[in-house]
């Protein structure tokens, strides 16, 4: 989703995938998560699709749901995607890694070049993955291992450098931080999030303007350059429903429209918003 001269680049196409019935139960879903409502959750979900194709002019594809897969539509942990390349992740959990099938076929049809990791031994939730456009930081977390982050992300990208963020807590990586714009790093104000800015501040040889939110979930956003000309950056949000406490400061974002949307009931079952989809600029084969 860019090159070294464009920022974040110019986005066609974003790839979504159902909400199963199976999401509903606590249960199924995995340990530890709360039952939801499933109607809700799938109201949120066809919000954001049609927000990514009406609002924002993307193409979407949207991969249907499947019952064996309850944290499908959280797809974004399963490829890095950039330029015409797609790195398909192996999940930290061996219940999700089924979830790479159906998106690795989606993404060979749009024409990007499959990357495959072939280590065992290690894993990589694209959560944990943010591009700045200029270059990859890397979450170390309970989801992304040394091997998933140092070697297969730094082998697939060489064009990019590759810096290791330790991050502390629950969360991955772009659960505390994100781009606000194409240089400036949005983060959250916990302890972990701040951590975390602090560690990419070290590493990086680039300068990036910085945004502390009251809340860590609304650092999880997407900047978005549609491929439309004349048509100015979006970053799509959680909106004032679900995190009130962050719309002020995400007004200090000038050079962007602001497009917000809710994932409240997604975010029970560990939804962040840039989980929900993948964007890409590709075309299709025809």
């Amino acid at each position: 989703m860019g090159t070294p001269g464009e920022g974040l680049g110019r986005c066609s196409h974003a790839l979504i995938r159902g909400v199963p019935e199976s999401l509903a139960s606590g249960e199924d879903a995995g340990a530890g998560l709360p039952a939801l409502d499933l109607a809700k959750a799938q109201r949120e979900h066809g919000v954001l699709g049609g927000k990514l194709r009406q609002r924002l002019g993307l193409q979407l594809l949207e991969l249907p749901p499947e019952e064996s897969l309850p944290l499908g539509p959280l797809l974004g942990d399963t490829a890095v995607i950039q330029g015409d390349t797609a790195l398909i992740t192996r999940p930290w959990s061996p219940a999700r890694r089924p979830e790479v099938d159906g998106v690795r076929k989606a993404l060979q049809d749009l024409g990007l070049r499959i990357v495959e990791i072939g280590d065992e031994n290690a894993t990589l939730d694209g959560t944990d993955v943010l591009f700045t456009g200029r270059e990859f930081f890397v979450g170390l977390s309970k989801w992304t291992n040394h091997r998933g982050a140092e070697i297969i992300v730094a082998d697939t990208f060489r064009d990019f450098a590759v810096s290791t963020v330790p991050v502390s807590g629950p969360s991955h990586l772009r659960g505390l931080c994100g781009m606000g714009g194409p240089r400036t790093v949005v983060a959250g104000s916990s302890e972990a999030a701040q951590k975390a800015v602090r560690a990419m501040a070290v590493l990086t040889d680039h300068p990036y303007a910085s945004l502390t939110l009251p809340d860590d979930a609304a650092a999880d956003c997407l900047f978005l350059r549609p491929g439309l000309p004349g048509v100015p950056p979006f970053l799509l949000h959680r909106g004032g429903g679900d995190l009130p406490n962050s719309q002020e400061a995400l007004q200090k974002l000038s050079d962007v429209t602001l497009v917000p949307v809710s994932c409240s009931e997604l975010e029970k079952a560990g939804a962040g918003l840039s989980s929900l989809c993948l964007v890409l600029s590709t075309r299709p084969h025809s």
